[in-house]
């Protein structure tokens, strides 16, 4: 069977083809026991100890994770045709699951979930920025690039450029040196600016796609923002790690009596500044650069008083190893909250953390909420926007978790 198929082949472990065979696509340096040789970057096959033939994915010496299976069919062939198949599926989808108006910014590759592992490719209205965290991947993009910029510019989509946030430190661990700049396609000329104003909600930012964090733009919270803004109207707001001020413009422009937005990067205060002058919101807004754990015992000692307040902290860990300080920073944060809100008042929290899982952040809220000796009543729990899918069989997809709670 092996020497019928065209890939170098990898046997694997017992415990790896149970994996695989559950539907996720990794396959640990650890868990392969034969085969090869494999070139970096190319195609393999994976068979389980028996032989049974298990997917072909992308391998890579240097990464823990060896091989990222892009397909479980033994009939596929990895053409052009076969990839330009799923950059359609991938398009498809988003235009499936979002409005018109929310397709100008969106994210159009989510990684593992779209069958394409490592790449991510966000949209912010005519420009692409994408980033490359896989050594099979890279290697294929200048196809995978024109590929996408040919059916999103057939289906009447304005792309003016396609921009590399290649900085990340994981292209360290794929033995990938890290970049960025405007990808050259022939036809496309290079854009002379690195920002480009988007419209999310109504709301019209400045995005930053060369030096902001990520690609730019935080777009996994856009419908969780939508939710913050329906229980604003009236209230006193404090958005702490606001960034680029995404929810308290969404609480400001809903009919909030006044956002005070709280970031501990000067820069990102800046920004969300500007974009309150660009709403016409400046009005009923204030900013702040402070540290959110120093600054809520603060605001506690000195009475100030809120109806919502707003945590969208950054990831505390991005291990399992440090799970347990993060632990304490999300206990710390929410149970400061719940004690400067008055009974009746509002909290939405949040974490980004793959690590975090679900339940050890219900565990986090639950003894936050003991200390401060007060009830949660849930009003919603929402996860990532749509255009970032969860694929049940692999968990990595599933990072973000959001919560909506009255305070009692």
């Amino acid at each position: 069977m092996k020497q019928e198929r065209r890939y170098p082949p990898l046997t694997v472990t017992r415990k790896a083809e149970q994996s695989v065979l559950r539907g996720h696509p990794w396959i640990y340096g650890t868990e392969i026991t034969g085969g090869g040789p494999c070139p970096d970057g190319e195609l393999a096959d994976v068979f389980g100890p028996r032989g049974v033939f298990l997917g072909t994915g992308f391998y890579n010496s240097h990464s823990k994770i060896r091989v990222r299976l892009i397909s479980r069919n033994a009939n596929d062939r990895f053409d052009e045709a076969f990839f330009e198949r799923r950059l359609r599926y991938a398009w498809n989808y988003r235009k499936a699951v979002l409005s018109k108006e929310d397709l100008t910014c969106c994210r159009i590759i989510f990684g593992e979930a779209d069958f394409f592992p490592g790449l991510t490719v966000d949209r912010f209205e005519n420009i692409l920025v994408t980033q490359t965290l896989s050594l099979g991947i890279d290697r294929i993009k200048p196809t995978l690039f024109r590929l996408l910029l040919r059916i999103l510019t057939e289906d009447g989509q304005k792309i003016d450029g396609i921009y590399e946030r290649n900085d990340s430190r994981l292209r360290d661990l794929e033995g990938m040196k890290r970049e960025r700049g405007f990808f050259p396609l022939e036809g496309l000329p290079v854009p002379e600016t690195s920002a480009v104003i988007i419209r999310e909600n109504g709301i019209e930012y400045a995005v930053d796609f060369e030096k902001g964090q990520k690609t730019g733009f935080f777009l996994d919270q856009k419908y969780n923002r939508r939710a913050v803004a329906a229980i604003s109207p009236g209230k006193r707001v404090l958005d702490c790690f606001t960034d680029t001020g995404s929810f308290a413009l969404n609480a400001a422009k809903a009919g909030a009596e006044h956002v005070h937005a709280v970031d501990v990067s000067q820069s990102a205060i800046a920004m969300a500044q500007e974009n309150a002058e660009r709403n016409g919101l400046s009005d009923r807004m204030t900013f702040e650069t402070a540290d959110v754990f120093d600054l809520l015992p603060s605001l506690e000692s000195k009475k100030e008083e809120y109806d919502l307040i707003i945590l969208d902290p950054p990831a505390f860990t991005k291990s399992r190893r440090t799970v347990i300080n993060a632990s304490r920073g999300y206990r710390e944060i929410n149970y400061r909250a719940m004690k400067l809100l008055p009974r009746g008042g509002y909290l939405a929290t949040c974490s980004c953390s793959h690590f975090m899982t679900e339940e050890l952040f219900h565990g986090v809220l639950r003894r936050a909420a003991a200390d401060a000796q007060v009830s949660l009543r849930q009003i919603e729990a929402r996860q990532q926007a749509p255009d970032h899918p969860i694929l049940w069989n692999v968990p990595e997809t599933s990072y973000l978790k959001f919560y909506l709670f009255q305070v009692v």
